[in-house]
């Protein structure tokens, strides 16, 4: 089996931490049982190894957040890199392509896909598990996960078995009568009498069958060609396109622990302590949380019922009850994200400003991770000037080497080469000046540290024939 993570998403539900480019999976507010920090993509990946699912897992996302999963889970986690972000139905068919095409995976192979921001229990993985021997022993065309509900959510789909006049859903496959997506609460109440099971976006397949629904649809089988071609595909869930299409589906009943976290009002009720990062709660406050990234103290005074969440983006003060309505408010804010995870470490703006000229100046502080490095880069069209606050590395200029430390100011011209590398944790303070300061005036040489030395050797031996 192999198992396909996706990750996408982004948007502003858990304002102001969460952004265009950073979503709510790669927060870090829940504890690990070390009592470290983690996030849910982290606590997810903890989980899939506790069960065996790493050796043939892999992780479908775009290329904006390709960083942070690399920051969060390691260099070595095979990607699968979206050119932009879409839905479900064009991620799943790249993906789909990638393993056929670039993997050689056989077509009866079974591909299941999860979400990689799935909250859990431990016994979910079970779960996980049968969805190929359900394939099997059915011959359905797409095996499903269902969540028994607590209650008549209008928030979630629903998914409807044909022996839904059962007292009672037992834990075994069912087929598949019809699917419900975010229903009215009246609409709800009827669908939990009719046994209807919440939808937590989990199913399976044989690699075969998503081949040939591509190719009825005319698009390409192979991954760059598909690639080349992605615009084109509809950007619509799979849910949609594929699943509500199929002839012969079967689901799983889940009698577990699952839960969307999408709200300030839920992700809190599953943090284990009321404080993170810089701050004070007094003995007077109830059910209140504090999540500060900010180098600040936040002190919180006999308050109930509040979330406070800081971010160099903003600070939210409100009810927890009310704390969903913060999406409809900061959608309207279309300013650069000031703080973003790389696979490197992170950074975080800290100024900007249009001079007179017109020229543009950004001010970052950055954060580099003992033995993390930049890549091999140039810019087009900004220069920048590096102040060396803390720790001490290795510093590349246009194939040229050197040692760095704290107190070391280093310019960079437009259009040079550069690179660097933490040996200790490195803290730069970055100046860009130029006439477009976008992430995207970034054009990469090399990526791994061996590759840039192997350049820089190369081209020193050059220059001494």
């Amino acid at each position: 089996m192999k198992l396909i993570l996706l990750s996408g998403g982004s948007g502003k539900r858990l304002w102001p931490l969460s952004n265009d480019v950073r979503s709510k999976q790669f927060l870090k507010m829940l504890r690990n049982p070390n009592g470290e920090l983690e996030s849910m993509v982290q606590r997810l990946w903890r989980q899939l190894d506790a069960n065996g699912l790493l050796d043939s897992l892999y992780v479908s996302t775009s290329k904006t957040q390709a960083d942070l999963i690399q920051n969060q889970l390691g260099t070595t986690v095979p990607l699968i890199l979206e050119p932009k972000q879409r839905d479900t139905f064009p991620a799943i068919a790249l993906a789909a392509s990638f393993l056929y095409s670039k993997e050689g995976v056989d077509l009866q192979e079974t591909v299941t896909v999860m979400p990689v921001d799935s909250y859990v229990g431990d016994d979910f993985f079970a779960m996980i598990k049968r969805l190929e021997e359900v394939l099997d022993q059915s011959g359905a065309d797409l095996s499903l996960i269902g969540v028994t509900p607590t209650y008549p959510s209008t928030k979630y789909g629903y998914i409807v078995p044909a022996e839904e006049k059962a007292d009672r859903i037992q834990p075994q496959p069912y087929r598949v009568r019809s699917f419900t997506e975010k229903p009215s609460e009246e609409q709800a109440k009827r669908l939990l009498k009719r046994r209807a099971l919440w939808n937590c976006g989990v199913f399976a397949f044989r690699l075969g069958y998503i081949i040939n629904e591509l190719e009825k649809r005319g698009y390409s089988v192979m991954y760059d060609t598909l690639v080349q071609q992605y615009e084109q595909l509809p950007a619509i869930s799979f849910d949609y396109e594929v699943v509500e299409k199929a002839e012969r589906v079967v689901v799983i009943p889940y009698d577990g622990y699952w839960k969307d976290l999408g709200t300030w009002n839920t992700i809190t009720e599953e943090m284990t302590v009321n404080l993170v990062g810089k701050g004070h709660l007094d003995n007077g406050c109830t059910n209140t949380h504090v999540i500060n990234e900010l180098d600040l103290p936040v002190v919180v005074i006999g308050t109930s019922d509040v979330v406070v969440a800081a971010s160099p983006d903003g600070i939210l003060v409100s009810d927890k009850a009310k704390s969903h309505l913060v999406k409809e408010i900061a959608k309207e804010w279309n300013h650069r994200p000031m703080f973003e995870e790389r696979r490197w470490g992170w950074y975080q703006a800290i100024g900007y400003q249009t001079m007179d000229s017109g020229a543009e100046v950004l001010t970052k502080r950055l954060h580099i991770d003992a033995q993390r490095n930049l890549s091999y880069q140039y810019h087009r069209h900004r220069s920048e000037v590096w102040v060396i606050v803390a720790g001490e590395g290795e510093f590349v200029l246009n194939d040229r080497l050197r040692h760095v430390r704290a107190g070391d100011v280093l310019e960079i011209p437009v259009g040079a080469k550069h690179a660097i590398k933490a040996a200790a944790n490195l803290d730069i303070i970055e100046v860009q000046m130029g006439s477009s300061l976008v992430e995207d005036d970034i054009v990469r040489l090399c990526l791994s540290w061996e590759e840039i030395m192997r350049r820089v050797n190369r081209d020193e031996q050059e220059g001494g024939a």
